[in-house]
């Protein structure tokens, strides 16, 4: 008996294994059926520069499988390799520590966070999805390219110097560090100083002048403007406008603008602003010979035995090395607002708004022995009074949206509550006035007629819709300050500012519109159409913004750098914001982009006349 026990005891342990053996493999089973995600197709979505982008990621139970973009509203030209590539690298790599591309952060970070959103609810660990390791394999190829003329930069002088060389018949390769042609003037808000062009006599101005250029040019620029490069600009920036309209297909808006810091008007926009300039200018460099090569990085240039330049290193973000000869190089790699360790103090304090691209790569390159390239001017950057701080030092412009209001009834006040400029002044002198304020800001006062102008205006600068709601929602609580309130009290009570002084300041004003006269500030009559009227009532700040450096290399008349000794530096042009001091410590609307394309089209026909 006693053994029968001990076998049924056996048994009865043998059974209990293989149940729980059994109940172990059902388990396996049920969380591999589950898998690690829910099979199907779910929506994510990300705030990017200029709005929502939103994606479909469709999935299997153990992988992600299809990923498409359905709806974004992000620069062309700028954003086009995040838009693809990164959904692609994530189903390749089931990862989402893929590479990113260069110059497109917003829009990389809003692919990202709407895949994320999809993957989490189909169930998926984004954390873990952000260590999967995405290794790729670098090249050690070693290319040589020789050319009549090598550029740095594929910014506006980039661009324009590189057309004007192979419309002369050189050989030209043309190198860019980020993702895409473009530079500053893609991002801009697209206006162009056309003096002396067909365009602007066509558009009704014909008296304007170089001399009168040159003396607004010089007032703006506090008399720091160098004189050469000046009168080389305004002398030439009208040809430069009509060969970029009719040979490289730029086109304009017809109206010219009226700004107080031009005699005479000689301003106007591109279709599309610098977003359409920019496409219509790749799409020029397409049909030449010109040789491009994005996401390369000039590291070193190259000198031969008599100091003259002839060529630089570059390597590309796949590692590939370029060994670059060429009989010139124009450095027009833009400026270098982003480069903490080249600004001075006064610009360390300003809201940065420009490109990420703008590191100072030209002066970096010619700091060495061998070049020594002198600089002027470095302390000055362009400094804006709209701005909003979107995050810790970096700014969004409202430019767009204020001259579209100013145009009717809005004003700038200060945190007392009172009226201090004339709203239709001189950047330079609004921004005079807004560093006297003890909190260096001021406030853009509108009604709902004025703010539902504003709002479209401003996307142009990246301010989307979906911001101002969120900015709102805040009331002041954090920066950026947009307040709000259904009367003039509710406004001043949540700015904090004494509601008397702002409705006598408002009382005042629209009298003001009444009479026809604004006694204060002199705000010109048609700029003030109409009074301060129906609520809900906002309050914007206004800030201290700078992309644009005034500072950079030394040049001469043919845009040929020169050393610190005062010599030139032989093969060696630059192009654009790169070259310090011709607008001196300041620059009025449209004449960086101006500037850019006219010196880079003058840098190609200087080398080319030594060339040959």
């Amino acid at each position: 008996m006693k053994k029968i026990g001990k076998i049924v005891g056996m048994l009865f342990f043998l059974f209990v294994i293989f149940v729980s053996i059994s109940a172990c493999t059902n388990n396996e089973t049920k969380i591999e059926e589950q898998g690690t995600y829910k099979a199907g197709t779910f929506e994510g979505q990300g705030e990017g520069k200029n709005g929502p982008i939103v994606v479909e990621v469709t999935f299997t139970t153990d992988k992600i499988e299809k990923i498409e973009v359905i709806e974004h509203h992000e620069t062309e030209g700028l954003s086009d390799k995040s838009l693809q590539e990164i959904p692609e690298s994530v189903v390749e790599y089931q990862s989402l520590g893929v590479d990113t591309v260069s110059g497109a952060s917003l829009t990389n970070e809003a692919v990202l966070a709407a895949i994320s959103e999809a993957i989490e609810k189909a169930g998926g660990d984004t954390e873990a999805l952000k260590e999967v390791a995405v290794e790729k394999e670098q090249s050690n190829e070693v290319i040589e390219l020789t050319s009549d003329v090598a550029i740095i930069g594929g910014g506006a002088a980039g661009m324009s110097a590189a057309l004007r060389a192979d419309e002369l018949g050189l050989k030209t390769v043309l190198f860019e560090k980020m993702s895409y042609l473009g530079g500053a003037i893609s991002i801009s808000g697209g206006n162009q100083v056309v003096m002396g062009s067909k365009l602007q006599e066509e558009a009704g101005v014909k008296q304007d002048n170089v001399d009168s250029m040159v003396n607004d040019f010089m007032k703006n620029g506090d008399e720091k403007n160098v004189p050469e490069l000046l009168n080389l600009y305004a002398e030439n920036v009208g040809s430069t406008t009509d060969w970029l309209h009719e040979y490289v297909g730029i086109q304009y808006e017809p109206d010219l603008h009226k700004l107080a810091e031009y005699s005479y008007d000689r301003e106007l926009a591109y279709t599309d602003g610098g977003p359409g300039f920019a496409k219509t200018a790749r799409e020029k460099i397409e049909k030449t010979k010109i040789d491009v090569h994005l996401e390369t990085q000039v590291n070193e240039l190259t000198v031969d035995d008599n100091g003259a330049v002839n060529g630089f290193v570059a390597q590309a973000t796949d590692g590939t090395t370029y060994q670059v000869k060429a009989k010139s190089v124009i450095i027009a790699s833009g400026g270098y607002g982003n480069n903490q360790e080249l600004l001075t103090d006064n610009l360390k304090n300003v809201l940065y708004y420009g490109p990420e691209s703008s590191t100072g790569d030209g002066i970096i390159l010619t700091e060495t022995d061998e070049i020594n390239a002198a600089t002027r001017l470095m302390e000055y950057g362009k400094t804006y009074p709209n701005g909003v701080e979107v995050s810790k030092g970096k700014a969004k412009s409202t430019i767009a949206g204020n001259i579209a209001v100013f145009k009717q009834n809005a004003i700038l006040i200060n945190a007392n509550g009172k009226r201090v400029v004339n709203e239709r002044a001189s950047n330079r002198e609004i921004l005079e006035v807004e560093l006297a304020q003890p909190e260096q800001m001021l406030y853009l006062l509108m009604d709902q007629e004025a703010f539902d102008l504003f709002k479209p205006a401003v996307a142009e600068a990246g301010i989307s819709e979906n911001d101002i709601e969120k900015w709102l929602e805040n009331n002041g609580s954090t920066t950026p300050y947009f307040f709000h309130g259904d009367t003039i009290n509710e406004l001043a009570e949540a700015a904090a500012i004494d509601a008397t002084t702002l409705n006598r300041t408002i009382e005042t004003y629209n009298g003001y519109v009444e009479v026809k006269e604004d006694k204060d500030f002199q705000r010109p009559v048609e700029f003030m159409p109409k009074k301060i009227g129906e609520g809900p009532y906002y309050l914007v700040e206004q800030k201290p913004r700078f992309a644009t450096t005034m500072g950079g290399l030394v040049a001469n008349e043919q845009l040929q750098v020169i050393n610190k000794e005062g010599e030139i530096i032989l093969g060696l042009y630059a192009a654009g914001e790169i070259v310090g001091g011709v607008m001196g410590d300041d620059s009025p609307s449209g004449a960086n982009n101006a500037w850019a394309l006219t010196s880079g089209k003058l840098a190609s026909e200087s080398l080319a006349e030594k060339i040959k």
